[in-house]
């Protein structure tokens, strides 16, 4: 077989035959091989118009293109395409279509789909410099392929969501993911996390996908549960364990851990020990497994009698979400509230009195049994993403990176 005819049958670019080819070594602003391949119109490949499909007599013009195609072993591959433009009847004057090319592309549909392959797993910047490409292109690339295959979010079938924010800049720039539980799917990321910036998706569900949510989990938020509230008033609100326990930890434990501190401020030694205590405090007491940790956290709650009864009620606050019927989850609060407020320990009490209007939500875990933690595993991977590419700038990239990172399961 010839030269040429075997280039030809490797290319497969349809619609054209082998001109000339030239390889050009490093130098001159060349930073690798380059392999230049003149192409030329075969006359006797039909023409079709790229917008409608049908098929045209003869070409309108030609202009030269000059477009990228994958690697020939060590060299950069370089195509000149003199790009055949027909008068179309219906359409006008469009491009011919091609298998190979997209309109109006610089690369190859190969290439392109060979640079979102990588891209799933590879920092941009890295598949640019394999590639020799514009980080640009690379980016455009894949956004584009992300966009045709995911396609619109399918919001049918939607009954329970998972909302919960993540941190998407420094200085307090936050995002919002909202998740299908059963399925896994992201069905929607959106920056900020206020009433507004969530209307939208809610929009989006539509007023009968509305109808059909029965259940929303989601942290203490005001802004969340009164937009749920106003496009979902038939839904329950279920508040999560793993955020009040949280809001424990920074409202009341700390604080009290300050406030003892500062009560043995004449014993430098004992209140180094208090002060230096928060992350065995915050710990669950199953977590505490090295034996000097926990000789220490039975030293420390010992010694003070304030740290050991915010430190027993942060335990027995956990268990409100173990029980299965709502009227011994009542039971269990009232019994665990009236605890708090004899305490005397003003953190606590405060606490307790801002956590009382939040009891139906808490109490709706009985008969949904969800929690977020399928949402903090989801943004620690959003963590990973963010990290892996320095940042995103384009919000509507990376959001289709985080929904292609979790399609989700199918069920």
């Amino acid at each position: 077989m010839p030269d040429f005819q075997f280039i030809s049958f490797l290319g497969q670019w349809e619609g054209y035959t082998i001109g000339e080819v030239q390889r050009l070594e490093p130098g001159l602003g060349r930073a690798r091989p380059e392999v230049w391949i003149d192409l030329r119109p075969n006359q006797a490949y039909p023409l079709c118009c790229s917008s409608c499909g049908r098929r045209i007599d003869r070409s309108h013009d030609l202009e030269l293109r000059f477009v990228r195609d994958l690697p020939i072993l060590d060299a950069e591959t370089w195509l000149r395409v003199p790009r055949r433009r027909v008068q179309c009847p219906f359409c006008g004057p469009k491009l011919e279509h091609l298998d190979w090319l997209d309109p109006y592309a610089r690369v190859t549909r190969r290439l392109a789909e060979s640079v979102a392959r990588l891209c799933h797993d590879v920092p941009i910047l890295q598949v640019a410099s394999f590639f020799g490409l514009d980080w640009k292109t690379v980016k455009a690339i894949d956004k584009r392929h992300l966009e045709q295959r995911l396609g619109p979010v399918d919001l049918r079938g939607v009954s329970v969501l998972l909302m919960d924010e993540f941190a998407i800049h420094k200085g307090h720039r936050y995002a919002t993911t909202i998740v299908d539980p059963y399925t896994k799917r992201v069905l929607w990321v959106g920056r900020g996390h206020t009433r507004e910036s969530i209307r939208p998706f809610f929009k989006l569900l539509g007023e009968q996908g509305c109808r059909a949510i029965r259940a929303v989990v989601m942290d203490m938020s005001a802004a969340y549960e009164l937009e749920v509230r106003s496009f979902c008033p038939q839904a329950a609100i279920v508040f999560d364990l793993f955020h009040v326990v949280a809001k424990y930890g920074r409202e009341v434990i700390d604080r009290v851990r300050v406030d003892e501190a500062n009560r043995l401020r004449y014993s430098r030694r004992d209140r180094h020990v208090i002060k230096s205590s928060r992350w065995l405090l915050l710990r669950n007491k199953e977590n505490v497994v090295r034996t000097e940790d926990r000789v220490r956290l039975r030293e420390i709650l010992d010694a003070n009698k304030a740290l050991f009864t915010v430190y027993v009620l942060k335990a027995d606050l956990k268990h409100l979400w173990d029980f299965r019927y709502p009227q011994a989850a009542r039971r269990f609060w009232r019994q665990w509230y009236a605890r708090a407020i004899r305490s005397r320990i003003e953190p606590l009490k405060r606490f307790a009195l801002r956590l009382k209007p939040y009891l139906e939500g808490i109490i709706a875990h009985c008969r949904w049994r969800l929690h977020t933690s399928l949402l903090e595993g989801i943004n620690n991977t959003i963590k990973v993403i963010k990290r892996r590419a320095y940042g995103f700038r384009d919000d509507d990239y990376f959001f289709l990176k985080i929904r292609a990172a979790f399609p989700g399961d199918g069920r």
